[in-house]
């Protein structure tokens, strides 16, 4: 099923690695991506590594559970093995120690919940350098 998804994307082949332990956020962020992209769920960064061995990513969407539960050097091991792949934390609050530690190892920004379709595709299409329309708010009197 495609919903509003953009026919110019259909025809990229970019790879998109769910890495979450959440099956909530996991299972919502690719029923959000599928339609333009390829995207696999994993729900540990060590089977995230060793599927990029042979089907390396061009997008990392990482969980902050798991950035919690294997600690903030996960980030370089990560880039280290995913030839410097671009990754987008997603969580709760941007504002969060952790959050900033992980963007301070090299994260390239975050994906905030609750997730909404129109924000997950903007930052990921953001994230692989697609052009990303403006989107300025209409107010009318």
């Amino acid at each position: 099923m495609q919903i509003g998804a953009d026919t110019q994307h259909l025809f990229e082949n970019k790879r998109i690695f769910v890495v979450e332990n959440d099956e909530i956020n996991s299972m919502g962020l690719q029923f959000m991506l599928a339609d333009e992209n390829e995207t696999h769920v994993m729900s540990g960064i060590s089977a995230a590594m060793d599927k990029a061995r042979d089907w390396p990513p061009h997008l990392v969407l990482l969980g902050m559970g798991l950035v919690r539960s294997e600690g903030i050097s996960s980030i370089s091991l990560i880039k280290a093995a995913m030839n410097n792949v671009r990754i987008l934390l997603v969580c709760d609050s941007a504002n969060d120690d952790t959050v900033q530690a992980a963007l301070s190892q090299g994260a390239h920004g975050t994906l905030l919940t609750p997730l909404r379709i129109e924000t997950v595709r903007r930052k990921v299409d953001s994230a692989l350098g697609r052009a990303v329309p403006l989107n300025i708010p209409v107010v009318r009197n």
